[in-house]
């Protein structure tokens, strides 16, 4: 049978209905993609040994005839086993199969056979349990580098290398796509002998059989640059197509920001001054701005944010703020309002549950609190169309409500990374000027390495705030062994007598969902009735319900509460100056990046903070973790050490961060990434059309690019 690229698996030989199902559950229904489903791993069965040459531990495979082959059962455990006693002549080695008596079907004695796996003894000579085996002296299961593949159940590394073995053979309709027209010289590309790469035929066959070392390294690298460099190329013609469209035009008014700056109750840092002015530069442009702000917790990211919003209204435009949370929004509404009082703006609140209004050149000064909630939502969207609103707050009630904008021209989103086209067109759709985009701005306060931030943000510009204000205690962090346990009680209970409030973060909401971790409400109660029942005590989760999570955390800031019991939903959560404990439970669920932005929610005002590490944990690793996180307070550090670790996907979460899953490449494989970045940008700059490029404009359409390119 002709196989071909676009022949379905289960038309392969030797394979049925029920595996074909098992292969369509790893997403595989056709040879093409079984043949970009790549190994995890590979076992070193190249080194062919003769069996009076044999060593222990060895990894080998070992060529010659069946002499005997029988199944038998065990007296233990009634155990099925096969053994076969294999000769080349120069010796007798035993194997043994468990639980596989259909062997007999397959091999019989007198077969030539090759037999790879690791060397043992079992007391009575040398053995090899179930190796992978083959007749003769094939080259699929034995004899090689042999590939390991990801399985899901029911399936067998036997199954897919046969099934790959076959479809082998449809590489040659695989088109190659770099040619002379991808002319690598122009980017120096060559100049790099790292970087030759093997043809995409060539590159995928070894990845799956490979001929030597050399040549699955070099298959390793073209498919590591053929993945990025495709999603590369989507972000490059995302990036172009927002510079392509235009933005208002915001001169800086110097005069004003000054001001601003000047009467500000502390000095700016200059990690805020470049950032701000590398803002305010970008939005004096036609083309809109689309950068990404970062800065740890603390930075002072929504003092720059305010000051863009101010010089946006000075231009006598309107400027939005999104949080995720609606205690977050209304606390941004109150810095906003406190930070521009002297200055001649209207600041507008929309979340699901309140709409506020604030202004010093309207009559009105707040919406009556008399009407309706309807009447007065339907009065401050009224205010927001017209234009006499300035500055508007809110949750993503923004967007899904009926609000319209007169004449927006800046949009900053705080820690949603995921804020996107077609959010930043759900804004555009709702200004009066049809032919604007909004500037765009994103603020977080995760620390992203910058690998992830060239792969996964590289349509948008970086700024970054890597100063803290000046003053800022250090957070005292410290890993508490289990037989301390109670002197960090005791030195929290001192903490509350002096005034100070605390935080108790948990991995799991209840005890069924418990992997010998903390659950939130089980620590709940036990802080609650036994170890302070004097103190009051708040508890937090997910599964409350929206308005009564804002209730809660407000109640704390308030100080209602000495202690609050929480998830992970505090991560990013309101400003609480008097909290000065951060006592982690089960710290070695978190990553360490997730670990410090819990630590940034103390040691937000003079008094001196701590955060406390709690693990049962016995692994040397989770303490070499946990030391570094205690010794290091820079979060791109603490980033970049838990992305070598743990990988982005585990640290940041590939559904809610939108990470993309790399079949082949990595963040670590940074070269390659700034390589790719910097080749797609060029193109795309050079010609978006991709005309001088007809080869990679065909392969961007084959595998999912934009329908069209203008």
């Amino acid at each position: 049978m002709i196989t071909s690229l676009k022949t379905p698996l289960k038309n392969l030989t030797r394979i049925g209905e029920i595996t074909a199902g098992r292969m369509k559950t790893l997403g595989l229904a056709t040879v093409e993609d079984l043949l970009f489903y790549y190994p995890s791993r590979y076992e070193d069965y190249s080194n062919i040994v003769k069996i009076n040459q044999l060593k222990l531990e060895e990894n080998v495979t070992v060529q010659g005839q069946i002499i005997s082959i029988n199944n038998k059962l065990t007296a233990y455990k009634r155990q099925q086993i096969t053994e076969a006693a294999v000769s080349d002549k120069t010796g007798l080695i035993k194997t043994v199969w468990f639980n596989q008596p259909y062997l007999l079907t397959k091999l019989k004695e007198g077969d030539l056979i090759s037999l790879a796996g690791k060397i043992e003894n079992d007391g009575f000579g040398l053995t090899m349990r179930s190796p992978e085996w083959e007749k003769g002296g094939g080259r699929v299961h034995t004899g090689r580098l042999i590939p390991i593949y990801p399985l899901t159940q029911g399936l067998t590394q036997r199954q897919i290398r046969f099934l790959v073995s076959q479809a082998i053979e449809a590489t040659g309709e695989i088109e190659e796509w770099i040619d002379e027209n991808f002319q690598f010289s122009i980017f120096n590309f060559q100049s790099n002998p790292n970087f030759q790469f093997l043809n995409l035929q060539t590159a995928i066959r070894n990845i799956h059989f490979p001929e030597s070392k050399e040549l699955l390294s070099k298959a390793r690298v073209r498919l590591k640059f053929e993945e990025l460099f495709w999603m590369q190329m989507r972000k490059a013609i995302t990036r172009h197509e927002i510079q392509k469209s235009s933005a208002p035009v915001l001169s800086f008014k110097e005069k004003e920001i000054k001001k601003f700056v000047k009467i500000l109750p502390f000095k700016l840092t200059n990690a805020q001054r470049k950032t701000a002015w590398q803002i305010l530069l970008d939005c004096q442009k036609a083309i809109p701005m689309n950068r990404l702000l970062q800065g740890d917790v603390g930075s002072g990211k929504t003092v720059v944010a305010v000051m863009a919003m101010l010089n946006t209204a000075l231009n006598g435009y309107q400027a939005v703020l999104m949080a995720p949370t609606e205690i977050l929004a209304k606390q941004h509404f109150e810095t906003v309002c406190g930070l521009l009082k002297g200055f001649d703006v209207s600041v507008g609140l929309i979340t699901r549950s309140s709409k506020k209004l604030k202004t010093q050149n309207l009559k009105l000064k707040t919406l009556p609190r008399r009407q309706a909630g309807t009447t007065q939502n339907l009065k401050l969207i009224k205010f927001i169309a017209d234009g006499k609103v300035d500055l508007i707050i809110g949750t993503h009630a923004l967007i899904q409500q009926k609000v319209k904008f007169s004449k927006l021209a800046l949009a900053i989103v705080d820690e949603q990374h995921r804020f996107g086209v077609e959010q930043r067109k759900a804004l555009r759709d709702k200004t009066g000027a049809k032919c604007h985009s909004p500037h765009f701005l994103s603020m977080t306060a995760t620390p992203i390495p910058r690998s992830l931030a060239l792969t996964m943000y590289s349509d948008l510009d970086l700024s970054i705030i890597d100063e803290m204000p000046p003053g800022r205690k250090k957070i005292i962090t410290k890993t508490v062994a289990q037989e301390n346990r109670q002197k960090a009680y005791d030195f929290i209970n001192k903490q509350i007598q002096q005034g100070r409030q605390v935080f108790v973060i948990c991995p799991l909401i209840d005890e069924s969902d418990k992997l010998g971790v903390k659950a939130v409400t089980t620590e709940f109660e036990k802080l609650d009735k036994q170890v302070f029942p004097h103190l009051k005590i708040g508890l937090l989760h997910g599964k409350i319900p929206d308005s009564e999570k804002d209730e809660v955390q407000q109640k704390f800031v308030k100080k209602k509460f000495d202690i609050l019991v929480a998830t992970s939903v505090v991560e990013v959560g309101v400003d609480v100056p008097n909290a000065s404990v951060m006592m982690i439970e089960g710290a070695e669920r978190f990553g360490l990046a997730q670990l410090h932005q819990f630590r940034g929610r103390v040691g937000r005002s003079e008094h001196q903070s701590y955060c406390f590490l709690f693990t049962d944990s016995k692994s040397q690793n989770v303490y070499e973790r946990l030391d570094f996180l205690s010794k290091t307070s820079d979060g791109f550090k603490i980033a970049e050490f838990d992305l070598k670790l743990r990988g982005a996907g585990s640290i940041y979460g590939t559904e809610q961060h939108g990470l993309q899953e790399f079949k082949i490449a990595s963040l670590q494989d940074y070269k390659l990434i700034e390589l790719t970045q910097s080749l797609a940008r060029q193109i795309i700059e050079k010609d978006p059309r991709l005309e001088s490029f007809p080869s990679i404009k065909k392969r961007l359409n084959q595998i999912g690019g934009p329908a069209h390119l203008e």
